[in-house]
């Protein structure tokens, strides 16, 4: 088994004993095999009568009529010829196959008995295993049947010899003997067919029972929010689930693809491995991955008491789990900052208030108003902050509508110039036919105003220093909407805390304009994020198309 990946439906435990049907197509490929050895025993056994008849003079085979007795052993042949061709073509059914086999097997016998003067030539014992072979294929069914015809043809082929050959001295008691052993060896095969068909059952029950425990396994495994691998004795990855193809970059694996050696692939969890083989109380670090610069927490466990059977290896990331503690810090931070926002928002708005008053008393007596001014402007920054802390703790529901976005655009753009006072030839649209897109104006609205916000005041500020770019992506499906500055960029150190709440390199800044935009973008099924790879400020919204929503 090499991978985890495999997603069939789990079989079903079987209801019934499986049994040869009564046609053709019924007819399990096993039962027509066991037929096919069971007439290739009945060739070997006519051939070796012929030679032996044949090339051996000293055998008492046909002592009575030779030549009825090499009739019998050419019928015998061709019959199981004739046979061996049915059996290739199925036909007639499989039950009236073996019957025909077995009928002609005692026919031809008791012709061959007959010839060779009676049951003192031996050749009834070969019907025993003629018997006890129709028995096990049958599975039973017809084995007392068999026994009964060759009983009642032995008896009278005995009684035949007895009345027609003067010299033949009866034999009865043999007959009943051979008869009785005909019953037993036909009854031990019936009991031995029951005993075979309720192993097979329980075989096969076991079997599907193995197999629903591994897809159910596979299923679990593959599931797991972390690396799971599967590592034998001689250090060869067995199993390995998605999750830990993607932390260790390993390929997926294909049904013809060869086993990975674990110090091939990941040298340095092979290394762990070969340490904690050695002293399995050890404890490791946090291991850091060169390929993702990601840490990872190892486990060993091993699949039995000796860990040279095979040891199971999880993978934690613990980059993932940073992210979730992350989103926990961030949401008892958000209820915290809420109720402290509310608590200051009200002297806040007194403290504001008297300030004003106080400016208009000192604008009556030609005094100077500077401090009342930085009273109003921190008061109104401080005002500003509580109103984003409190945007954090609203549900931003999204009412998401189809517009045009280059038009939208246009319009924006004339918009947040005059507000800001900005002169319109900074920013630069290009021109394109492209769809119409889903979004919640309000939203796209409050995110295109941040990131030109942002782009305006790390640019040169200069003619076409702004650049907004409408692009479809590859498959056609989502619009890259990307809003490029020719300022020096982001610091590649301060990449990854950009859309941290808090975060700001502006002296006035609260550090919550990235991150509500992004959570703006996510309500509305887009994304936002920065390119690394431009070498000026650069961010990218990615939102859906009108025609693949509707789709």
């Amino acid at each position: 088994m090499s991978t985890l990946a495999n997603s069939s439906p789990i079989k079903q435990p079987l209801s019934s004993h499986p049994a040869p049907a009564r046609n053709d197509a019924g007819i399990a490929s096993h039962y027509w095999r066991s037929l096919t050895y069971f007439n290739i025993y009945r060739l070997l056994i006519g051939v070796s009568l012929l030679i032996v008849t044949l090339k051996a003079g000293f055998i008492d085979f046909g002592t009575h009529q030779y030549t009825l007795f090499l009739y019998a052993c050419y019928g015998h042949f061709i019959s199981s010829g004739i046979s061996m061709v049915l059996i290739k073509w199925r036909i007639p059914a499989f039950d009236w196959q073996l019957i025909i086999q077995v009928f002609s097997d005692i026919a031809f016998f008791s012709l061959m008995l007959y010839a060779s003067g009676g049951l003192q030539s031996g050749l009834g014992v070969v019907l025993l295993v003629t018997l006890a072979g129709a028995g096990l294929i049958s599975r039973g069914r017809l084995a007392l049947f068999f026994a009964a015809v060759a009983t009642i043809s032995l008896l009278l082929l005995e009684t035949y010899s007895w009345l027609t050959i003067q010299s033949h001295q009866a034999q009865f008691s043999q007959a009943g003997l051979m008869s009785m052993a005909y019953f037993a060896v036909a009854w031990l095969a019936f009991r031995l067919s029951k005993r075979t068909i309720a192993s097979e059952q329980l075989a096969q029950e076991r079997g599907i029972d193995l197999a629903n425990m591994a897809q159910v396994n596979q299923l679990v495994i593959q599931d797991l929010q972390e690396g799971v691998l599967v590592v034998d004795r001689h250090g060869f990855i067995r199993q390995r689930n998605g999750y830990a193809e993607k932390l260790l970059d390993l390929k997926p694996v294909s049904g013809s693809a060869e086993r990975l050696k674990l110090s091939d692939s990941v040298p340095e969890i092979a290394d762990r491995l070969a340490s904690w083989q050695n002293n399995s109380n050890i404890q490791f670090d946090l291991l850091r991955l060169a390929h993702r610069n990601a840490l990872v927490r190892t486990r060993f466990h091993s699949i039995q008491a000796d860990f040279r059977n095979g040891v199971v290896i999880f993978l934690e990331d613990m980059g993932r789990v940073q992210v979730q503690l992350q989103q926990l810090k961030l949401a008892a931070l958000g209820r915290l900052t809420v109720n402290i926002a509310h608590e200051i928002r009200n002297p806040l708005s007194a403290i504001n208030h008297a300030a004003e008053l106080l400016g208009e008393e000192q604008l009556e007596a030609n005094l100077d108003s500077r401090l009342v001014r930085i009273i109003c402007e921190n008061t109104q920054r401080l005002n500003k902050i509580v109103n984003d802390v409190l945007q954090l703790s609203r549900s931003n529901v999204a009412k998401p509508d189809i517009f045009d976005v280059q038009d939208y655009i246009r319009k924006f753009l004339e918009e947040f110039c005059e507000a800001e006072k900005i002169d319109l030839g900074v920013f630069i649209l290009s021109n394109s036919d492209e769809p119409l897109i889903c979004f919640d104006r309000d939203h796209f609205n409050r995110v295109l105003w941040n990131l030109c916000r942002n782009a305006w005041r790390h640019c040169r500020q200069q003619a076409g220093s702004v650049r907004i770019r409408l692009e479809k992506t590859i498959d056609g499906g989502d619009l890259c909407i990307d809003i490029i500055d020719d300022g020096p960029g982001v610091d590649p150190q301060q990449s990854k805390q950009l859309f941290e709440p808090f975060f700001t390199t502006a002296s006035d800044g609260t550090g919550l304009g990235l991150f509500i935009a992004r959570e703006l973008c996510e309500n509305n099924q887009a994304s936002l994020d920065h390119v690394e790879e431009s070498t000026s400020g650069h961010f990218r919204i990615i939102c859906r198309i009108k025609n693949y929503v509707n789709s």
